[in-house]
């Protein structure tokens, strides 16, 4: 395997967790409009990107296989647990 070969299995990683950080904070700014209103999308996609990112690691280290559906449905409550924490937490504090 060449390196160019070794970088795209790589980013293709990380691409769900990329793609759950960049949707899951979306649709919630849109839901919880007045909620969030305080928390930059950015933030947010941040957080979320970064859970997912580790809950991917996490699953390919306990599972030894990447793209379980276990780690994918340990994305979605990682996802959920960090747009709670970092905007709605926040959110009603203020």
């Amino acid at each position: 395997m060449g390196p160019l070969d070794a970088l795209w299995h790589l980013l293709n990683l990380f691409v769900p967790a990329i793609g759950m950080g960049l949707v899951a904070p979306s649709l919630a700014k849109l839901v919880w409009r007045q909620g969030l209103k305080s928390v930059t999308w950015w933030h947010l996609v941040w957080w979320t990107t970064a859970a997912c990112a580790l809950v991917t690691v996490a699953g390919l280290a306990i599972t030894s296989h990447d793209g379980s559906m276990s780690t994918y449905a340990a994305m979605v409550v990682a996802a959920s647990a960090v747009l709670w924490w970092r905007g709605l937490s926040r959110g009603a504090k203020s």
